[in-house]
């Protein structure tokens, strides 16, 4: 198991990083040369700044167990498809169950976008505190759950049978 981030501006980098320390999981930031990062836990991994490139290198390094983090849709759907995990920087988790509507409330909020001609769409609010600790309680809760997930497949590999559930 291995954390995968999709750090072009992603606000959480030091909560991930502490967390996965504190579990000793091995992490990987991913950054095009507009977003240079420096870290002493992370590998960093800094890719041209083509558009995608990152969401492209994330996914063909990423595996079955892994844990995504990026606020794109997109990126989380093909990890899923991967067998991945994925979270959004808010602590939402993406799922088989919920990607879909995302995914089609994406594509028609930038049909609506193109449609009603605005030249200044606002930004996200400002990020608060609490969406940090509502970031960490969720990852932190995912890993463990990914971790437990890990630990009962190795020790059926080890024996060689399958356990009920």
């Amino acid at each position: 198991m291995q954390i995968f981030v999709d750090a072009d501006a992603c606000p959480v980098v030091d909560i991930i990083e502490t967390i996965a320390e504190k579990y000793n999981i091995p992490t990987t930031l991913l950054c095009d040369t507009n977003h240079i990062l420096y870290s002493d836990y992370s590998e960093v991994i800094v890719v041209g700044a083509g558009a995608d490139a990152v969401d492209y290198k994330l996914i063909s390094i990423c595996h079955k167990g892994d844990i995504v983090v990026s606020q794109d849709y997109g990126v989380a759907a093909m990890a899923l498809g991967k067998g991945a995990y994925a979270i959004h920087q808010s602590g939402k988790w993406y799922t088989n169950d919920n990607i879909e509507q995302m995914l089609m409330e994406r594509h028609l909020n930038k049909k609506a976008r193109r449609s009603s001609h605005k030249n200044h769409i606002k930004g996200p609010k400002k990020r608060t505190e609490e969406d940090d600790v509502r970031f960490a309680q969720s990852f932190e809760k995912m890993l463990m759950m990914v971790q437990e997930k890990f630990q009962k497949n190795t020790k059926t590999m080890e024996t060689g049978r399958k356990e009920n559930k």
